[in-house]
């Protein structure tokens, strides 16, 4: 989400920077490196650059934060821009947005102190940490997992199984795209050996439409609005995978450090969610002071990646950024164990934590 969660491709600053904001401040993203997270964008929102923030008063010393958010500005990422623009946060915490730009990894800056908090897959959490970094998923972002198998509609794929003997594209075997397509390889009874793998970057709409594969790995909220966008006909194949989708994540140590600035970037991340989901025509008005050409076919698709992308937000219970469910988690770690992506035996539950989500 990785995003990521219409995110995409090449575009925007290659140079990482953070804008201090408490109020409203525009931003710069960097993909997250979840798999369709990065494709859609560069049909949905061809943006670059930044329009110069506001200056704001400066919080209590020592009251300051930086969460890390992806490549380029999107309206996938509303809720920080209307929690910044609305003051959301509690008083005496400064909340900076700062975008990774190209080619930082999704978690260097996390690691390096340089920003306290990111967004990313639950899943890309927890082989994170398999790695030994420390990070704790604090919040969900997206109660729903995002990534679908996205087909011709005429296809005969109905099915993960269907796609036995055929080719498949995927940006890279990196991120959500690629521990979807394992795990609902496994699922379906399939290995990586039944199908071919093509990894086409974040080109997953020239590679189906011209026929250079046979069913593309996208995100709902963002490469099946581009196709259909682009008036090509698609079936969407939902894997229904146990992977938790994207959350907000900062460090144990500094969540041990700083529970009150945790708490508050949760509460104000919810609700720019809440009036993201309530409120779409002020949330697109809000997101146009924070993505450049915010205008023209921009605004249109917008306008569908928005419902598309707040659906998401809402977890089985229909809440928004709901608590994370500890057997989900089980899951997700026994599922990514058994297809390689972490050691078999990978405790998940200092991964995450409902302390700070009012659960």
């Amino acid at each position: 989400m990785t995003h990521r969660p219409a995110m995409s491709g090449p575009s925007a600053g290659s140079a990482a920077s953070a804008v201090s904001t408490t109020s409203a401040a525009p931003t710069r993203f960097r993909r997250w490196r979840v798999g369709a997270a990065a494709a859609a964008l560069a049909v949905v929102t061809a943006l670059t650059g930044c329009s110069t923030p506001t200056p704001h008063p400066s919080a209590a010393p020592g009251q300051s934060t930086i969460v890390g958010l992806t490549y380029i500005p999107n309206i996938q990422f509303a809720p920080f821009y209307v929690a910044d623009h609305n003051a959301f946060y509690t008083s005496d915490v400064s909340v900076s947005l700062r975008h990774h730009g190209a080619s930082e990894g999704l978690f260097n800056a996390l690691a390096a102190d340089q920003e306290q908090f990111v967004v990313a897959g639950g899943d890309e959490i927890l082989q994170a940490r398999s790695q030994g970094i420390d990070i704790v998923a604090v919040a969900s972002y997206y109660g729903q997992y995002p990534a679908r198998f996205i087909v011709p509609a005429d296809s005969p794929i109905t099915s993960v199984a269907d796609l036995a003997g055929r080719t498949v594209g995927i940006p890279g075997k990196f991120g959500e795209n690629w521990f979807a397509l394992l795990i609902a390889l496994k699922q379906a009874g399939l290995s990586e050996s039944d199908v071919t793998i093509a990894e086409i970057g974040y080109t997953q709409q020239a590679a189906l439409t011209t026929g250079k594969v046979d069913a593309v790995i996208g995100f709902a909220n963002s490469d099946v609005i581009s196709f259909t966008s682009a008036g090509f006909p698609v079936r969407v194949i939902d894997p229904q995978v146990p992977l938790v989708s994207i959350c907000l994540a900062t460090t144990t140590t500094y969540a041990q450090d700083h529970p009150d600035i945790v708490a508050a970037v949760v509460a104000g991340m919810k609700q720019g969610m809440t009036t993201s989901l309530d409120d779409p025509d002020q949330t697109l008005t809000i997101a146009a002071d924070y993505i450049p050409s915010f205008r023209g076919d921009t605004l249109a698709t917008a306008k569908l990646v928005l419902p598309a992308t707040t659906a998401l937000f809402l977890g089985p219970d229909q809440t928004v950024s709901p608590p994370f469910d500890p057997a989900q988690w089980t899951q997700m770690a026994d599922a990514m164990a058994a297809v390689g992506l972490i050691p078999e035996g990978t405790d998940p539950v200092a991964a995450y934590t409902n302390q700070y989500t009012g659960a």
